[in-house]
């Protein structure tokens, strides 16, 4: 299986020119080749290999920076027009050179990348100072560099190691009910706060973009402002996964069998009132790290269908009321039944029925 390390560098000087070109270079490459295929006409990867080629010869220099940085650029056009294609993206774009990602690949050979105990070798950059805050293990396949808003060097290196040892077998089985309130509610009761880390930040955040909008555009202090933006957004995110991991291992080591909602949060933030909060909970990385772990460790992680009426169904005797699509509604009791449900509570359980039924089939 695969896996990847991400490690920050501190490259000089140099390095940081060269780290730079190689991505100017790339972004270049993968414009001009784009343009050539909206004039021309689909091309697959290996012709437009052999042109880029002879365009090195044209273009002097394309020859300073990475090589498997340039042919990597045209594999990713090529793998987005294939997947245009088959209608899993959008036709590909031009990149602008201030919001497009900054980064490259760069391909193993001959010993090309190296993890040492306090530095990473790398194509044509060599040793760069870099901070090894994990173990390093597994047979290395390419690196990614990247430079982030404010200005953070990283490399993530992409390795091939063994299959992790499978955790301990569990008898718990849990469903997940997903929310913005409480972030998650389980059949067995546990419920996880929210911790709506973008409200946490989103005074400073609205300080500092009102700052930017009277600097004027392109000026050091401009770029100044945008880097303490950047900042922000940064911790943000970084608390954002920092949770997302912990809560997510913690329900794959201690259940044999997770099952969740596929949920469709494109369509989920058309609500302007809810659309913030939603893209603040991250549903999909969540569910996403789930579905990854558990199948490094042998767990089961089974997701039912996107419109299962689980709120609105009781959990007792299966009575649809559907008065509880309203979102205000948190608490209700069955008309057939007469049990009072919690809202959240009440929908996991339905979860939970529902995927047992899929995991035993």
């Amino acid at each position: 299986m695969q896996r990847s390390f991400k490690y920050r560098i501190y490259p000089n000087k140099t390095q940081m020119e060269l780290i730079n070109k190689s991505i100017g270079c790339s972004r270049f490459v993968y414009n001009h080749f784009l343009f050539i295929l909206e004039e021309e006409g689909y091309k697959s990867y290996s012709k437009n290999s052999k042109i880029l080629t002879s365009f090195k010869s044209e273009k002097p220099f394309l020859k300073e920076v990475d090589k498997f940085a340039l042919q990597n650029s045209l594999r990713a056009l090529d793998d987005s027009f294939k997947r245009y294609f088959k209608k899993q993206n959008k036709r590909p774009h031009f990149k602008n050179k201030k919001r497009a990602r900054k980064s490259y690949k760069t391909n193993f050979t001959n010993g090309n990348i190296e993890v040492g105990k306090n530095y990473i070798k790398l194509p044509k950059l060599k040793r760069i100072r870099a901070k090894i805050h994990r173990p390093f293990e597994g047979k290395i396949i390419n690196a990614t560099i990247s430079i982030t808003p404010t200005g953070k060097y990283y490399v993530s290196i992409c390795v091939e190691i063994d299959k992790p040892e499978a955790m301990k077998k569990s008898n718990n089985i849990i469903g997940l009910d997903l929310g913005i309130k409480s972030y998650v509610v389980t059949s067995d009761g546990l419920v996880v706060k929210n911790p709506k880390h973008l409200s946490k930040h989103e005074e400073r955040l609205t300080i500092e973009q009102r700052r930017l909008s009277k600097k004027k555009k392109g000026s050091n202090n401009y770029n100044k402002q945008k880097r303490k933006i950047a900042k922000i957004h940064e911790k943000i995110t970084n608390a954002r996964c920092d949770f997302l991991h912990k809560l997510s291992y913690k329900l794959v080591s201690e259940n044999q069998v997770i099952i969740a909602e596929s949920l469709k949060v494109k369509n989920m933030v058309k609500n302007k009132r809810l659309a913030k909060h939603i893209s603040d909970a991250s549903w999909t990385k969540f569910t996403t790290m789930i579905e990854y772990k558990a199948a490094w460790y042998e767990r089961n992680y089974i997701k039912i269908d996107t419109f299962f009426p689980s709120s609105q169904t009781c959990s007792n005797c299966g009575y649809i009321n559907k008065e509880v699509k309203d979102l205000n509604i948190r608490k209700w009791s069955c008309p057939k039944c007469k049990i009072n449900h919690d809202r959240d509570q009440n929908a996991s359980k339905n979860i939970k029925t529902e995927g047992l039924k899929k995991y035993n089939k």
